[in-house]
């Protein structure tokens, strides 16, 4: 299987922060922003903890309910990347 360029990889990212941003201030698991990409989940996982260390986006660890998700991580926009996007969107 060919591997992805660095090109097509920002441009997925950026589709994530998008899908992320329409649902915020909600958090998704990592499975549905897969299915939402159309992309294998352990593709976007890498995606998603590399968008975490440059604090784009935040992990979830708890439900509702305070409970730790042992298995499951959700994530959503970070706080200082949602209000940049979102001045961007008001242009």
């Amino acid at each position: 299987m060919p591997s992805i360029s660095a090109v097509k990889r920002e441009k997925i990212s950026e589709h994530i922060i998008g899908y992320l941003f329409s649902i915020a201030p909600e958090a998704a698991h990592t499975a549905d922003i897969a299915k939402e990409v159309a992309r294998d989940e352990e593709f976007i996982k890498a995606l998603l903890l590399g968008l975490e260390k440059q604090k784009l986006i935040v992990r979830v660890t708890k439900n509702a309910e305070g409970t730790l998700y042992v298995r499951r991580i959700r994530w959503r926009l970070s706080n200082r990347a949602f209000e940049a996007y979102q001045k961007v969107q008001r242009r």
